[in-house]
């Protein structure tokens, strides 16, 4: 794997600038590497690595950069939880392990640099720096990936019978009878407006 600050610089890059999400999101992706033995994962690696989120925010833009793992390619999910967290899954072998961005931490970053006054650029600076176990709380877990979130070609494609939209990768719901979108079973996000 590639270092710290290689992963970082990348990370900065995707992100746009560089801030404590990126230092969280880099140090939490190498650690769940190691853990479940990836040590390529944008190379040979690629296809036996998996990873669900559980925030939408900075540290899920380093996650994806260090991993190579995007929605697109199906080998990252989100999971609207909002706790800055990630689960990393090796494919082939089933250990993962998920890990926690300790809240405490922001508070802890004092210690390392008290001099510092804008808390932001001390948190970011601390966090390069301090022990894996005062940052992240890390755990073994098991995983259930059902087969239509895993990568590769959709198992299914149905129309709506009321929008006439496709629904992929078994997302449809039957109803009285009918395959719906789940926009039309459960109410859109949005309202057409003609």
């Amino acid at each position: 794997m590639e270092s710290f600050d290689v992963l970082l610089e990348r990370s900065t890059k995707v992100h746009g600038h560089i801030c404590a999400g990126q230092v969280i999101g880099v140090r939490l992706s190498m650690i769940g590497l190691e853990a479940i033995g990836v040590q390529d994962p944008r190379g040979l690696d690629r296809k036996k690595l998996y990873v669900l989120v559980e925030i939408d925010r900075c540290a899920t833009d380093a996650i994806q950069s260090v991993t190579g793992c995007s929605l697109g390619k199906r080998s990252m999910r989100w999971i609207d939880y909002g706790i800055m967290a990630a689960t990393f899954v090796n494919l082939d072998t089933g250990k993962a392990v998920r890990i926690v961005a300790r809240e405490e931490s922001r508070e802890l970053s004092k210690k390392y640099y008290p001099n510092i006054d804008n808390k932001y650029q001390q948190q970011l600076d601390a966090y390069r720096i301090m022990p894996q176990d005062e940052l992240f709380t890390v755990d073994e877990v098991k995983v259930v990936i059902p087969e239509e979130d895993l990568p590769g070609r959709p198992l299914k494609r149905v129309q709506c019978d009321a929008c006439g939209d496709w629904v992929q990768d078994c997302r449809d719901v039957e109803r009285d009878g009918k395959t719906l979108c789940r926009g039309c079973a459960d109410g859109k996000y949005y309202q057409p407006l003609q």
